[in-house]
C-alpha cells in the first residue's frame, strides 16, 4: 500500500474485549498524587504591572455551548463540539493569552441527572472544578427558557461558589425578539446579582466583550504557561476525541453515547506524514453494525471526516486506520473506565 495516500478506514469483527486486561494497576494514593496547585507553576516572565491571570470554569448544562465559547477564545479547536448532549466528557483546559492577562478556561462537561457511572463522572468532574476556580461562567442558552437543570446548577452555585459568577446569554442569534425579555429575566432571577453579557459564541456577538469582563474579575498574577500554549491535552488525546467528534457527527440515537475511542499506535513515519491507529468501542454488536455500516460505508465516511479534522490540527498528512470493537456495558463498568482514563467518583 502506499503510505503517501492516508487510508479511509479499516474494520475487524473482533470484539476486542482482549484488549482490555482483567486486571488493573492500582490506582495511586492520595498521598503520590500531584496537588491541584501543582497542575502548572508560574513562570518566570517579564510581565506589566497589573497583569491578570486565573482559572475560569465553564459551567452549564449539556448542548449549550460551553466548548464552542472555550475554542473561539483559544483559536483553534481544543474540544470537540456536536449537536449531541454530552459530548464533553472531561475536564479540558483551553488557555487565551495577551498583553492583559492569562485566562486558563475549564470546559467541563455538562452538569445533568447521571443515567450510569460514567454520567456520575461527567458530573463529579463539573462540580469539582467550581471550588478551584477564581471566576465561573454560567452559561445558559437564552433561545429557550430555563430548565430544571439550569435550576439545579444556580442552586449548586449558590451553595458552592466563593467567587464571582458572569451569566453568559449564549445563543442571542437564535432568540426571538418578542422572548427576550421574558427569557432573560427568568435567567436574571436564577443567579442574585451576577453580572451578565449576552452573546452568540458561534458568531462572535460580545465575545470580545465578555472577554473583556472577565478579565476584570481576574485576580493580578504570572502566566501560569507558556504564552504560547493553548491546552493542557496531548495530541493523542486531541485525536481519539477528533474521531469521537466523527461518530457523533454520522450516528444517531444511543449510538454516540455509546463510544469510546482510544489512539493504539501513533508513528510519525515522515515529517509530513503521521499514521494513527485507534480503536473505536461500543457497548452492543448491533452499534458496531450501525458503525461500520452497509459493505462498511459508514466506517468510511467516519474516517473521512476524521481524518479530515486530524489533518486541519496536524498541519500535515494523516494514515488513519480505524478498527471497530465491542466492550458490553463499558459505561457502568469500573475497571472499564478506568481503563479509558477516567477517574471514578469519590465514594
Amino acid at each position: 500500500m502506499n503510505e503517501s495516500q492516508p487510508i479511509e478506514s479499516q474494520e475487524t469483527q473482533q470484539e476486542g474485549t482482549e484488549d482490555i486486561p482483567s486486571e488493573f494497576p492500582e490506582e495511586p494514593s492520595p498521598d503520590e498524587m500531584p496537588a491541584e496547585e501543582e497542575w502548572a507553576l508560574p513562570l518566570p516572565e517579564e510581565l506589566p504591572p497589573g497583569y491578570r491571570s486565573g482559572f475560569v470554569a465553564v459551567i452549564g448544562r449539556p448542548n449549550v455551548g460551553k466548548s464552542t465559547l472555550m475554542n473561539r477564545y483559544v483559536g483553534q479547536k481544543v474540544a470537540i463540539v456536536s449537536p449531541k448532549p454530552q459530548t464533553t466528557r472531561r475536564r479540558i483546559l483551553g488557555i487565551h493569552t495577551d498583553e492583559r492577562a492569562q485566562i486558563i478556561f475549564v470546559d467541563t462537561p455538562g452538569i445533568h441527572k447521571p443515567l450510569h457511572k460514567l454520567g456520575e463522572i461527567m458530573v463529579e468532574t463539573a462540580t469539582r472544578t467550581i471550588p478551584d476556580a477564581d471566576v465561573i461562567l454560567f452559561l445558559v442558552d437564552v433561545s429557550v427558557p430555563p430548565t430544571e437543570e439550569d435550576r439545579q446548577i444556580a442552586e449548586l452555585l449558590r451553595a458552592e461558589a466563593r467567587v464571582p459568577i458572569l451569566l453568559v446569554l449564549n445563543k442571542m442569534d437564535l432568540l426571538p425578539p418578542e422572548k427576550v425579555k421574558p427569557h432573560t429575566e427568568a435567567y436574571f432571577a436564577l443567579v442574585d446579582h451576577a453580572d451578565w453579557m449576552m452573546i452568540s459564541a458561534t458568531e462572535g456577538t460580545n465575545t470580545d466583550k465578555l472577554l473583556e469582563l472577565i478579565v476584570q474579575y481576574l485576580p493580578e498574577g504570572p502566566q501560569y504557561y507558556p504564552a504560547e500554549q493553548i491546552t493542557d491535552q496531548t495530541e493523542r488525546a486531541i485525536a481519539a476525541e477528533l474521531i469521537r467528534e466523527a461518530v457523533l457527527h454520522h450516528t444517531y440515537e444511543e449510538v454516540p453515547h455509546a463510544v469510546e475511542v482510544t489512539v493504539e499506535e501513533w508513528e510519525e513515519r515522515r515529517p509530513d506524514l503521521t499514521f494513527i491507529s485507534a480503536n473505536i468501542y461500543v457497548e452492543k454488536e448491533s452499534q458496531k453494525g450501525i458503525i461500520i455500516g452497509a459493505k462498511g460505508r459508514m466506517l468510511k465516511r467516519i474516517g473521512q471526516t476524521a481524518r479530515r479534522e486530524l489533518e486541519r490540527f496536524l498541519g500535515h498528512k494523516v494514515y488513519l486506520e480505524l478498527w471497530v470493537k465491542v466492550r458490553p456495558k463499558w459505561r457502568k463498568d469500573e475497571k472499564a473506565l478506568r481503563w479509558f482514563g477516567y477517574t471514578l467518583p469519590r465514594k
